[in-house]
């Protein structure tokens, strides 16, 4: 009896010391009060190595209607530079007749409105942005019909109409506008991004009949006249700025040509208002990799590993292979550990900052072209289809950590031997995910704003142990 009270005594401090030899003392950030205390006679916690690399993303991502576009420029002297072009068709709010109604004298001035939503990069006074806005040229490709990739490359267009440097802080000022010129029939606008147009432009809508062919007809009438504006970045400061702006937001997204009549002998200024339609619009954002990012995209031992956001972004992808080993226990947390750490080159990080959220999922074993899974099991979708991403992990933590809640598959791998896949960490818009308990592909959003954050991430080999990529795993014998 003493023998055999020996031999599980020395059996259970070989396991302990196994289990113990990459141990980082640390407390858990997720769930503290629901896992045991860590004794070593209960419960144990030890650390598993996560063998990772990073990678271009495959990114077919699209804007939809309803989306913020973003205009602007980047140069990121640790992950390259950005650069965002807008391309939307216009049209007018009534059609049978014209909108220049009564006898036109004069067009006063023709000004783009855009309504703005937001900012990523340089979003002081010296965030200047500088953009020129034209006129979509006809047979170039731009439909009605088509959802665009954000990757796409942008739509050919005619000579400036008008251009304007701004920076965001002065979308928080109001501006006083008035149709008419007098100060009773003026108004008090905020987030707006107001563009002084040529008046060319007015004038060649003002043209228009209600013929077939003449524009006022219909709306496939009015495309094949004017088939929309682009918005294209021609400047930006360093380390640049992006503006996020709405389409559909008609109230303070619009085309307004403002023009002198006559009504009964009667002189006076009004307007007309050409609107945004559904589809028939593009966010051309193009990307071209720079800096350390580009240098160590293909190095399979890089001690920093780089996230950057859609579109055409990269994501970092991992393996556990020590969870095949790794024997039958009640596991109590198991989190994966992430942590920022500065670029080679950290001029512009306090600026470009962090994805506001980062995705982890899982696909094959090998990172294959299998479906990207969501973790079910610790992150199941509610009944009005909300992710309680909080309890998951995904935000940057006070100590630059990201810790994710990965509990319940690692149970499922050391219990009932599930397959241990590789694990996808990203910074997506969006992304379809295959839920097993809905069997179905859900739309998992990720970024609030396209193309906003980038993110270095310590590996597993990084100089301070501390910050190393690591799965921790808080334990107890069955």
């Amino acid at each position: 009896m003493k023998i055999k009270g020996l031999l599980a005594l020395l059996s259970l401090l070989s396991i302990i010391v196994f289990f113990s030899c990459t141990k980082i003392n640390e407390s858990t950030e997720l769930g503290d009060g629901l896992i045991p205390a860590v004794d070593n006679v209960n419960t144990f916690d030890t650390t598993l190595e996560v063998s990772a690399s990073f990678f271009p993303f495959e990114d077919s991502s699209r804007h939809l209607i309803s989306e913020n576009m973003a205009l602007g420029r980047i140069n990121d002297p640790a992950f390259g530079n950005t650069t965002a072009n807008m391309f939307f068709n216009l049209s007018s709010i009534i059609y049978g007749v014209s909108p220049f109604r009564d006898t036109v004298l004069a067009i006063d001035s023709v000004v783009l409105s855009l309504a703005y939503r937001g900012g990523y990069g340089d979003t002081s006074t010296n965030g200047q942005i500088s953009v020129e806005v034209s006129e979509i040229n006809q047979n170039n490709g731009f439909d009605d019909t088509t959802l665009y990739r954000f990757d796409n490359p942008g739509f050919t267009s005619s000579g400036s109409i008008g251009n304007k440097t701004f920076s965001l802080p002065q979308f928080r000022d109001s501006i006083q506008i008035s149709p008419s010129g007098r100060k009773t029939d003026s108004a008090k606008v905020v987030n707006v991004l107001r563009i002084k147009l040529n008046n060319s432009i007015g004038e060649k809508i003002r043209a228009f009949d209600t013929t077939a062919n003449g524009g006022f007809k219909n709306d496939s009438s009015f495309r094949k006249k004017f088939r929309g504006l682009a918005v294209k970045t021609i400047n930006a400061g360093l380390p640049g700025t992006l503006a996020y702006f709405n389409l559909t937001d008609i109230s303070n997204t619009a085309l307004i040509v403002y023009y002198h009549k006559t009504k009964d002998g009667v002189k006076d200024t009004t307007t007309a208002i050409f609107i945004h339609n559904s589809y028939s619009q593009a966010n051309s954002i193009r990307r071209t990799a720079g800096g350390e990012y580009l240098a160590k995209i293909n190095q399979l031992s890089s001690q920093k590993l780089y996230i950057q956001s859609a579109p055409t972004g990269s994501y970092i992808g991992m393996k556990i292979p020590g969870l095949d080993a790794f024997p039958n226990k009640v596991i109590h947390r198991a989190e994966l550990i992430v942590y920022k750490v500065p670029a080679d080159n950290p001029a512009a990080d306090n600026i470009l900052t962090v994805p506001n959220r980062l995705l982890l999922d899982h696909k094959g074993v090998n990172n294959s072209k299998d479906s990207a899974y969501i973790f079910d099991n610790d992150i199941q979708p509610g009944f009005d289809g909300s992710l309680n991403f909080n309890a998951f992990g995904g935000l940057i933590q006070k100590d630059d950590s990201y810790r994710f809640n990965i509990t319940r598959y690692v149970q499922g791998i050391v219990t009932r031997k599930e397959r241990n896949d590789s694990l996808r960490l990203f910074a997506p818009l969006r992304s379809n995910m295959f839920s097993r308990s809905l069997n179905q592909v859900i739309t998992v959003p990720s970024l609030d704003f396209i193309a906003k954050g980038r993110v270095v991430i310590a590996n597993n080999n990084f100089p301070d142990q501390n910050k190393k990529l690591r799965l921790r795993i808080i334990y107890s014998n069955l």
